[in-house]
């Protein structure tokens, strides 16, 4: 009886699998580390705004925590405030901006953005303070 030659094992392919994962994950990494936006310069000194008086709008309808509207110094009705308001955001509608009282409820200003839109205001911007941290 003759033994047949024993031919080597038929090798697999590598798995290329586990190489596309760590370069899509260095990938993921340098994006997130990476910087995208250049830095300021070193000798720029940035504007200190802490200091500053806040002024509403000059053309914003203020609305008091109590719910009365005030359109430039004169309690107003609200649907007299839509009337003010003012034509020239980019779809051509009309814009109206609001200063609410911190102590407005929530829902009264939901109803005099929505008797606003009725009126006529396209967009409503409510104008708030911005805090600092």
């Amino acid at each position: 009886m003759r033994l047949a030659a024993a031919s080597p094992p038929a090798r697999k392919p590598e798995p290329t699998i586990a190489l596309i994962n760590i370069v899509f994950l260095m990938l993921i990494f340098f994006l997130i580390a990476g910087t995208l936006a250049p830095p300021l310069d070193k000798d720029l000194t940035l504007v200190r705004t802490e200091g500053l008086e806040g002024r509403e709008p000059p053309d914003a309808l203020m609305i008091r925590s109590d719910g009365t509207v005030i359109w430039r110094g004169q309690e107003i009705d609200i649907a007299d405030a839509a009337r003010h308001a003012k034509t020239g955001s980019e779809d051509g509608g009309n814009v109206m901006r609001i200063v609410p009282d911190r102590d407005l409820p929530a829902i009264r200003l939901i109803e005099i953005a929505e008797e606003l839109r009725r009126g006529g205001a396209a967009r409503i911007f409510v104008v708030t303070e911005r805090g600092l941290e």
